[in-house]
C-alpha cells in the first residue's frame, strides 16, 4: 500500500533529511511491489510550497528516490505511491498542492465520474492528473472555501460526502500548510499513527531518526533533539512508546502551536464499503501492507 508521512515542528523551522526509498532496500523484491512514485513537500520561509516528485519504479530507476534530500521547513509531507488510479506520471504522484495546502492519500475511491460531477467545472479546473486522490483534494478545497476557510470543516465535509455517496475502500489522508497538519483515518482498512514527540524523544537528547519497514522511507532531523514535533505515519517508525493508532473515522488537527485536537469526524462506516474482492487484481495488490 502507499506510505504516508507528515511532520510539524511549527513554529520552528528544522532541517530534515529524507530518503523516500532507503538505499539499503533490497533490489530482489518483485517489480509489482516496488513504488510507482515518490514525493516530498515542504515550505520555504515565505510560505511558498515546494514539491519534489517523480514517477519512479524501483526496478527501473532508483536514483531520485534513493538520493538524500536535506530541506528545511516547519512542516513536511512525504508519500511513496503504489498506483491504483492514473498513469505513472509526475502529475499523478503525491503530494498534491493547491491553495497553500498539500495532501497525500492512501486508499481507493470509486465512481470518479460521480465525484467529478459533484465537483463541477470550477473545482475540476484545478485537477491536473487522473487520480481519485487529487479529485478528493479538489473537493476538500471547495468545501474549505464554502466553510469560510476552515480547513478542518472542509476536510470533514468532503470525507463525509465521499463516505455517503461513493464506493470506498480506504480514505487515509495527511495534509499540511506551512504551520498546520491534518490526518484522517477512515474506515479501519489501513492503519495510521500519530506521535507527539517531546524534545529528544522518549530517551531524551536524541535526534529524530525514523525508518519504515522494508526501507520504504527514512527521515532524520538533528534539531529535534532539542525541539518538540508531531509526526503522522502509516506505521510506527521507531520504538517510541508514544505512537498512537488513530481510531477509525478519527480526524486529527495539529495547530501552529503544536496543540493536537482530535475528533471522530466519521462515526459511521462507508455507505458503499469496498472489499479486496471488489477491486481488480492490481488494485487489490496495491492495498496490501
Amino acid at each position: 500500500m502507499c506510505r504516508l508521512f507528515a511532520m510539524t515542528s511549527a513554529p520552528q523551522r528544522v532541517r530534515a533529511t529524507f530518503w523516500l526509498l532507503d538505499a539499503q532496500d533490497s533490489l530482489t523484491a518483485q517489480s509489482r511491489r516496488d513504488p510507482d512514485g515518490t514525493g516530498l513537500g515542504y515550505f520555504r520561509p515565505d510560505g511558498e510550497p515546494v514539491l519534489h516528485k517523480a514517477p519512479i519504479a524501483a526496478y527501473d530507476d532508483r536514483a531520485f528516490a534513493e538520493e538524500a534530500k536535506s530541506v528545511e521547513s516547519t512542516t513536511f509531507i512525504a508519500h511513496v505511491r503504489y498506483a491504483t488510479t492514473g498513469e505513472l506520471t509526475e502529475r499523478n504522484c503525491h503530494p498534491f498542492c493547491a491553495e497553500g495546502r498539500m495532501l497525500a492519500h492512501n486508499g481507493h475511491i470509486g465512481d470518479l465520474g460521480k465525484l467529478e460531477g459533484h465537483l463541477g467545472a470550477a473545482a475540476m479546473a484545478q485537477v491536473r492528473g487522473d487520480t481519485d486522490s487529487e479529485r478528493f483534494f479538489a473537493l476538500v478545497n471547495r468545501e474549505t472555501e464554502a466553510a469560510g476557510g476552515d480547513v478542518t470543516a472542509g476536510l470533514r465535509s468532503a470525507a463525509r460526502w465521499v463516505a455517503a455517496e461513493l464506493p470506498l475502500f480506504a480514505l487515509n489522508i495527511v495534509m499540511t500548510t506551512d504551520d498546520q497538519l491534518w490526518a484522517l483515518r477512515y474506515p479501519d482498512t489501513h492503519s495510521l499513527y500519530v506521535l507527539e514527540r517531546r524534545p529528544g524523544g522518549h530517551r531524551e537528547g536524541r535526534q529524530l531518526d525514523q525508518a519504515g519497514t522494508g526501507g520504504r522511507l527514512r527521515v532524520r532531523a538533528g534539531e529535534l533533539a532539542e525541539l518538540p514535533s508531531v509526526v503522522v505515519a502509516s506505521e510506527r517508525l521507531d520504538e517510541d512508546p508514544g505512537w498512537r493508532a488513530l481510531r477509525p473515522g478519527e480526524l486529527v488537527h495539529v495547530g501552529p502551536d503544536q496543540r493536537v485536537e482530535s475528533r471522530i469526524a466519521l462515526p459511521d462506516p462507508p455507505a458503499h464499503q469496498l472489499t479486496e474482492a471488489d477491486l481488480g487484481p492490481h488494485d487489490a495488490a496495491s492495498q496490501k501492507a
